[in-house]
């Protein structure tokens, strides 16, 4: 099976060339582009996530050998959360090769973290498949690069860090409140304020509301932390 220029130009990014390309056009093909005669990428993400999370383990092992397991969980939580994996998407511009339905091409899916994220972990699973754990290994430790060992020595989910910090003063929990939206319907940007009972508060610009909050809590912990 011929594969088109961009995928050759997208096997070129990753490092990686396919021996089957018929897994990599699979694994850039979305859900909402699939037929009778065409698979989506759906089964491969799913194999993907466990490969991602086996290499990771491996790799946080590696790099710290004196951490604990409390210390390991919110740094492999960092580095395989679904914005994590669709950071990387965008480092190698995987959105545009990907395949989709009209719908998600008028809705901007060549930009959404849901849909990056997943096909990441498709071209993961696509890689595995087509060359072993090893290939597959390869590539990640590759494309994470250096994410693995910047990754924060406490990488807990924001919001959780800040609800815990509350918590700990008997605060309510924290409010996230919408500020702004702009943008048109297929490409919005949120400016999201976290705000605590005390008056503190902390506002975050992003594409999503769940990534605005995320970054308006880690910019209010730190702030309440210095």
């Amino acid at each position: 099976m011929k594969i088109s220029a961009e995928l050759k130009a997208f096997e070129g990014r990753i490092g990686y060339s396919f021996k089957e390309p018929a897994l990599l056009v699979r694994a850039v093909t979305h859900s909402s582009m699939s037929t009778p005669n065409r698979d989506d990428n759906q089964r491969l993400e799913f194999l993907g996530d466990r490969v991602l999370g086996l290499v990771m383990c491996e790799a946080l092992l590696e790099a710290d050998k004196q951490a604990s397991e409390g210390q390991l969980a919110p740094r492999f939580n960092a580095l395989v959360r679904k914005e994590a994996c669709a950071d990387v998407a965008r480092q190698i511009d995987l959105g545009a090769v990907l395949k989709l339905g009209r719908s998600e091409m008028i809705s901007g899916g060549r930009r959404k973290n849901a849909l990056l994220g997943d096909a990441m972990e498709a071209v993961i699973a696509a890689v595995y498949r087509d060359g072993g754990f090893a290939a597959a290994k390869d590539l990640v430790l590759r494309l994470w690069g250096n994410r693995i060992h910047e990754v924060e020595e406490d990488a807990r989910d924001a919001k959780t860090a800040l609800q815990e910090w509350a918590q700990a003063r008997k605060l309510p929990p924290p409010v996230y409140r919408e500020v702004t939206r702009k943008g048109p319907d297929h490409a919005p940007v949120f400016t999201i304020s976290a705000e605590l009972k005390t008056g503190e508060s902390e506002a975050a610009t992003a594409a999503s509301k769940r990534a605005a909050e995320q970054a308006a809590a880690k910019a209010l912990l730190q702030r309440l932390e210095r």
